[in-house]
């Protein structure tokens, strides 16, 4: 994120009709027009019976789905006995490295279902615990493809054709493989490169039922297993259900696609593209799309060799982000490296929109709230609007939390504690949390989520940039750009109010006279952090040897 004030790269050339209504590409296999598009009508109140489902599909039967829980209790319960007989006597870090592979391995065994679960996991950095997520990553893409007759006939039973009346080339072997669909490069007749996203054939099925399994199990899991203490394990099985419904049906995905764009468009910010859905081709199991091509979001040498600046790239990515929960309500909800493609003009292309994030009016007010509290450092507003996230319980004592979680009092630096004290304030604080009734919301993990990785993507794009320097950046922005109808939502005018960075420096552990600091330092601290937790538990095993 370069520290200058120039925009975001635009694109030269606005000639296709539909840039007006949403943030495309210039190249158009065709242009979008809403009235024309046969499978919208209808996605509203059809998105709203998704939701309603999930109370359905954790309500607790009289009698268990017995054969799937059996089959998920003994699985489950082989990985943690397996742990406790051999990794847990061992003692941190190999306890906790020992019991995330045995429960990769498990969800393995289990199927899509849990497969889906475990790539959620995968992509909660700084919500899961570290060796969790770093087990659970390999689930992303090691997923068997289904055979292609499969996939032939699932496209031609949703498209009412042949493969062949709709298709000129339909590449048998998928691009990508994951839990609920897989993707596949075609060419349809007309002569237009597209995408192809079909849905396995049993995965709604699957989860139905397996969304009655985890309903009764998980409860039986609380306390029982340590990397999943802080997770709530039938609060993560709710999480998954209000995120995994809509995936199955993949009109909501295709208008979730639209919202994006016109959300993009309707903020100038045309660094971002989102792919066309097909007018005609869209069902509940397959998506055809514009085909987008660029580089890996990791591959930051390949950009820098193209004459990318990988830092400006990161801003757009955070600024739109940004812009779409804040004003209007609506984000992509799984934001990592294989959703995301440099052009090379630049642009990002953002892709997969299966999990997005939709906030109600109120919702979207106490996200902005939260952010404006950080900005101006207002600690109070930041609670309030935890509070009404539905972080806190709606009778929460807010003078009390910020008393008892010390949120009114300078952080120690982490660098400066022993292992002992910083084990112990973890502990303290989340025992506090606890005590409130405290959970995390879909929408607030979804937000969590996406920005964290943004925050570990700096590291790979921009690790030298002056982190507050681009923090004053961004709230000139936006009180440059947005700063009346921010005011008017929430009563926080960034144009006549300065940005606070005590309250990022104090999150931080850093003194109030640090002028500047960057990935790269933050990260060596993390670092300093690691290495004395690490040796601390290695003199402990050596005492209890």
């Amino acid at each position: 994120m370069a520290t200058s004030t120039s925009k975001p790269p635009i694109q030269a050339s606005l000639s296709p009709a539909d840039l007006k209504i949403g943030a495309f590409s210039n190249e158009a296999p065709w242009t979008v027009e809403l009235d024309k598009m046969a499978w919208l009508p209808g996605t509203g109140p059809l998105r709203e019976r998704s939701r309603a489902r999930v109370p359905k599909l954790l309500r607790r039967s009289k009698l268990p789905p017995t054969a799937r829980v059996v089959k998920v209790g003994f699985t489950l319960g082989r990985a943690l006995v397996s742990w406790r007989l051999i990794e847990r006597p061992r003692g941190n870090p190999a306890s906790r490295i020992g019991l995330s592979r045995r429960l990769k391995e498990a969800f393995e065994t289990l199927g899509p279902t849990y497969v889906k679960l475990g790539q959620i996991i995968s992509s909660g950095e700084g919500i899961f615990p570290e060796e969790l997520v770093a087990e659970f990553k390999e689930l992303r893409d090691r997923v068997k493809p289904e055979a292609f007759a499969i996939i032939r006939r699932t496209v031609e039973d949703d498209l009412g054709a042949e493969l062949e009346e709709v298709f000129s080339e339909f590449d048998p072997d998928p691009i990508a493989a994951a839990s609920i669909a897989q993707v596949h490069f075609a060419k349809l007749r007309s002569g237009e490169e597209v995408v192809v996203k079909v849905q396995r054939s049993t995965v709604a099925e699957l989860v139905t039922r397996d969304l009655a399994a985890m309903s009764w199990i998980a409860p039986s899991l609380i306390g029982r297993i340590p990397v999943t203490a802080l997770a709530n394990p039938p609060a993560l099985v709710e999480l998954f259900a209000e995120t995994i419904v809509e995936e199955l049906d993949f009109r909501l995905e295709a208008a979730n696609m639209l919202d994006v764009a016109r959300l993009l468009a309707e903020t100038d910010q045309r660094s971002i593209v989102v792919p066309r859905p097909h007018r005609r081709y869209v069902t509940r199991r397959v998506l055809v799309m514009e085909r987008l091509s660029g580089f890996s979001w990791d591959d930051v040498q390949g950009m820098r060799e193209g004459g990318i600046d990988t830092s400006k790239v990161l801003r757009a990515a955070l600024v739109g982000f940004m812009e779409g929960a804040m004003l209007f309500g609506i984000f992509h909800g799984d934001l990592h490296g294989g959703n995301l493609l440099v052009r090379t003009d630049g642009t990002v292309a953002l892709l997969d929109y299966g999990i997005t994030g939709r906030l109600s009016e109120a919702k979207r007010l106490a996200f902005l709230k939260l952010l404006m509290g950080g900005t101006v450092n207002d600690v109070r507003m930041q609670t309030e609007a935890l509070r009404d996230l539905g972080a806190l319980p709606p009778d929460t004592d807010i003078d009390a939390v910020i008393s008892d979680l010390g949120l009114d009092k300078p952080s120690m630096d982490p660098t400066q504690m022993s292992p002992e004290q910083l084990t112990n304030e973890i502990r303290e604080l989340t025992k506090a949390l606890l005590g409130y009734g405290a959970k995390l919301p879909k929408e607030l993990m979804l937000f969590i989520k996406n920005m964290i990785f943004l925050d570990s993507s700096i590291g790979r794009l921009a690790p030298d940039v002056d982190l507050f320097a681009e923090i004053t950046y961004l709230a000139g922005y936006f009180a440059a750009k947005h700063g009346a109808r921010i005011a008017a939502d929430v009563g926080v005018d960034l144009r006549e109010i300065p940005v606070d960075l005590a309250g990022v420096k104090n999150s931080l552990g850093l003194d109030e006279g640090t002028e500047s600091v960057s990935y790269r330092e933050l990260r060596e601290r993390r670092e300093v952090i690691r290495k004395r937790m690490e040796e601390n538990a290695s003199r402990k095993r050596k005492r209890h040897a």
